[in-house]
């Protein structure tokens, strides 16, 4: 999956773990075409999206990390995903978009993290991705801004989500202590407007499921 040019085509995935010394803080947020709030959370991957299948975009906004010896601090990453069933019973088909300010060895570094290739917290990857559409480097603008979040690479993906008010309406409902591969404590959002144009995917989740999670992962 490692390439430090600026694209890699798309196709089967090998499933070869290398364990690496990788770190990665910062936040994810996503938004998927399930009605709120999605059930993968709760069940860990094994209850059935609301429609069947799940069609997702996936955003990185990485604060601080490094892959080996190289700094991944302040770069962004995107990810297209397409689940066919439930999220656990793995045929993920993923698409990849990282900051086009990334060194060679951060691009490759990255892929390898988010492939699982590089072990730790993400290797689950490779028993759940069953193909790569492709990867490359891409504009990936991410926004934070109190409690909206939002992310823009180019035409592909255009998408905002919000957070949902807990009881207290200057709180988020938030889902805590859960087991789920993001992160124990998992910020309820809704979109207000998302849209996927690439790879032959033409998604809509307008008012669909979002999700925001601080991320500590590392390997190997």
């Amino acid at each position: 999956m490692s390439s430090n040019t600026g694209q890699v085509t798309g196709g089967r995935r090998a499933m070869d773990i290398s364990p690496t010394d990788w770190k990665i803080k910062g936040e994810l947020f996503l938004n998927c075409n399930c009605e709120v709030f999605c059930p993968c959370v709760i069940s860990l991957g094994a209850h059935p999206p609301t429609e069947g299948f799940c069609h997702a975009w996936m955003a990185i906004a990485i604060d601080d990390g490094h892959f080996e010896g190289e700094n991944l601090g302040g770069l962004n990453v995107g990810l297209l995903v397409d689940i066919p069933g439930r999220m656990g019973e793995g045929n993920w088909k993923v698409a990849a978009y990282i900051d086009e300010k990334a060194s060679d060895p951060a691009y490759n570094g990255l892929l390898k993290i988010f492939s699982g290739e590089a072990g730790g917290t993400t290797s689950l990857f490779t028993m759940l991705v069953s193909e790569l559409l492709g990867a490359e480097r891409a504009p990936v603008e991410i926004v934070r801004d109190g409690k909206s979040r939002s992310i823009t690479i180019g035409r592909k993906i255009q998408g905002e989500i919000e957070m949902v008010e807990g009881a207290s309406p200057e709180d988020p409902l938030i889902i805590k202590n859960t087991k789920y591969w993001m992160g124990p404590d998992v910020v309820v959002a809704k979109a207000k407007k998302s849209r996927v144009r690439d790879y032959g995917r033409v998604w809509n989740f307008d008012g669909k499921s979002g999700e925001i999670c601080s991320i500590d992962w590392s390997g190997p």
